[in-house]
């Protein structure tokens, strides 16, 4: 994120890194990097540094309905995922320090959560900036993660394919006028409002490919949820897995849609690595739902009280972007065993927006 919320307390925040880690705060500076959590650069008393993320609970719920409790829930559940991975001898895994209590992470202020993690010294790229390397690093970890014992599951949710927030975009397409929260309100009310009909086409794929997916049960693995290159870091001792806390039970297909170039090369390397298949019907489920979802998301963010800061100016530039390219990749739904990897990825092997995280994931 671009800036810290306004109504966190630094002195909260330490006060939670000393009650949770017993870290006395020396210096901490924030890091505008990765798109959803907030992050710091702190230095403790005893020389030591560490990588801070802090997460707005709210941003972990997926409907009105839930509370803060339940963010705090989910968020918990992918962190103890990182961690039990780690234990596992996933050594690439950059999973958060277990507190003093043995927890991932703390809440803090009313609707904040903590988490702290070994800072990594190494190199980061965004979303887009695949290299050879940087693929074939990603894919041997995502393909240990995928084969990792059972027992690292015990904790983890299982991906329902919910469309977080979902209501109230179909409400806004149908011409729903949200009570004005902020200065992005109405505006975005009427960009759902007059894209209404390539949304709904998009949410229709979506539901019919979700259906496929129901009916091949029993592929299930634990799965990072976002491998792009702005969460792998290249450091003097090999590659790194960063930001799990979307970590989820899922079919593999969560971790390979944004990984295989489009020729499906990478695709035929995991199933040579892993024994599995990726089905391409589920590569397209994902590819499709990563945009939808980050749709709902951001909507929904701007249907609740919010500001006019750097962090709202980015989001709607980024939800315009996906909106108006709803349309450009639509097609009737073809039965599953039509479909191909030409037609399933984009050409560039990915979405076309740079760095986004979606924290509700």
């Amino acid at each position: 994120m671009l800036a810290a919320p306004g109504d966190l307390d630094e002195d909260a925040l330490r006060g939670a890194l000393a009650r949770g880690w017993g870290l006395g705060v020396a210096s901490m500076e924030y890091l505008a990097v990765g798109w959803g959590s907030h992050h710091w650069d702190v230095r403790d008393d005893g020389g030591g540094r560490w990588f801070v993320t802090v997460d707005e609970l709210e941003n972990k719920r997926i409907s009105d309905a839930q509370s803060v409790d339940d963010g705090f829930a989910r968020l918990r559940a992918s962190l103890l995922s990182a961690v039990a991975l780690r234990e596992a001898g996933c050594a690439f895994v950059v999973a958060p320090v277990r507190g003093d209590g043995g927890e991932p992470a703390l809440g803090f202020g009313g609707r904040f959560a903590v988490a702290v993690y070994p800072f990594v010294d190494g190199e980061r790229s965004g979303w887009g900036e695949w290299t050879p390397a940087a693929r074939a690093g990603t894919h041997r970890m995502i393909a240990a993660v995928h084969m990792a014992p059972g027992w690292v599951r015990r904790d983890a949710l299982a991906d329902d394919f919910r469309v977080p927030f979902r209501q109230l975009t179909e409400a806004a397409c149908d011409g729903w006028s949200p009570p004005e929260s902020g200065p992005y309100t109405s505006v975005v009310a009427r960009l759902l409002r007059e894209n209404a009909a390539p949304l709904q086409r998009w949410l229709d794929r979506y539901d019919g490919l979700v259906a496929l997916a129901r009916e091949r049960s029993g592929r299930d693995v634990l799965t990072h949820g976002e491998p792009h290159p702005g969460n792998i870091m290249r450091t003097g001792d090999g590659w790194r897995l960063i930001d799990w806390d979307t970590a989820l039970v899922a079919p593999p297909e969560r971790d390979l849609w944004s990984l295989d170039p489009g020729d499906g090369s990478v695709l035929d390397q995991y199933a040579a690595a892993t024994g599995v298949t990726p089905l391409p019907e589920l590569i397209e489920l994902y590819r499709l739902g990563w945009d939808i979802k980050d749709i709902a998301y951001d909507a929904a963010h701007f249907f609740r009280p919010h500001a006019d800061g750097a962090n709202e100016t980015k989001s709607w530039e980024l939800l315009g972007s996906l909106v108006r390219r709803a349309g450009e990749l639509v097609q009737p739904l073809a039965p599953w065993h039509t479909l191909s990897l030409a037609t399933t990825f984009p050409a560039s092997g990915g979405c076309s927006h740079t760095g986004r995280r979606r924290p509700h994931r």
